[in-house]
């Protein structure tokens, strides 16, 4: 018995020589985390050398797709996209702030990065749906009523906003209520509504207060329209009243339940 238990003293002895078991772990640990972050910067230091030091992937061309009326030039010019900087460092937010401000035809514009040398700046640019005579040149009204480009010559198929403001108490009331913008963005909006056969067709909208906006066509009827409001509903009105009084010279569907032809 004395024997036995010298022996197994002498093997938990040799057991518990050396560093605990839980400090063996950490230190294991600790190499695998030394080792990682060597390869890491080995790993990584050719990455960013890649991307901010060499020639390889830098901004050396801008390409435009999307416009209309203005010209890739143009959009190019107003981007200044810094040309033979890390392409990684170029700032897209940037340019597209900067082209907005700088071009207000453009609606929206998308910047991308083009791997490996380019930039690709994709636009879409306003569409007029009125056109405002100012002396001897035209601004374009968009779909939500910003006037954004001033041009020589009339855009072919848009309308054109008289803002004929009568004197009367109701209209003068009207203007200090709504303003002037606002009238300008009713009309809009009554530009929209009307059916696409019709505004093919329209060649003026006429706004003399918030609730008295007409359409005058280019073969000479005229169309009351009344407010903005319910634009659909007056919409299905003049179609159905076109069709029903095809001679008739004046409609009017301000009242959409009551629409009324007049004239032949």
């Amino acid at each position: 018995m004395a024997g036995s238990t010298t022996a197994e003293r002498g093997e938990r002895k040799q057991e518990s020589s050396g560093p605990p078991l839980r400090l063996r772990s950490r230190r294991a640990r600790l190499r695998v985390i030394v080792i990682l972050g060597l390869v890491l910067v080995f790993l990584g230091f050719p990455t960013v050398w890649l991307f901010w030091g060499s020639a390889w992937l830098r901004a050396e061309k801008v390409s435009v797709s999307g416009t209309r009326v203005l010209t890739p030039a143009q959009v190019r010019t107003a981007a200044e996209v810094p040309l033979g900087k890390p392409l990684i460092s170029v700032d897209t937010d940037a340019i597209e702030t900067r082209l907005r401000r700088k071009l207000p035809r453009i609606d929206s514009v998308d910047a991308v990065r083009s791997w490996p040398h380019g930039i690709r700046l994709k636009v879409v640019e306003r569409t007029p749906v009125l056109i405002v005579q100012k002396g001897g040149k035209f601004v374009e009204v968009d779909d939500e009523g910003v006037r954004f480009a001033t041009v020589s010559e009339a855009p072919k198929g848009v309308p054109a906003l008289e803002l004929t403001l009568s004197r009367s108490s109701s209209a003068a009331a009207s203007l200090r209520r709504f303003g002037e913008s606002r009238l300008v963005r009713e009309a809009v909006v009554v530009a929209r509504a009307v059916p696409a056969a019709v505004a093919h067709g329209t060649r003026t909208v006429k706004v003399r207060s918030y609730d008295d906006i007409s359409l005058e066509l280019a073969d000479g009827r005229t169309v009351g329209w009344g407010s903005s409001e319910k634009g659909a509903s007056k919409a299905r009105a003049l179609t159905a009243l076109m069709k029903a009084s095809p001679g008739a010279r004046h409609f009017d569907v301000s009242v959409p339940t009551a629409p009324a032809s007049s004239g032949s």
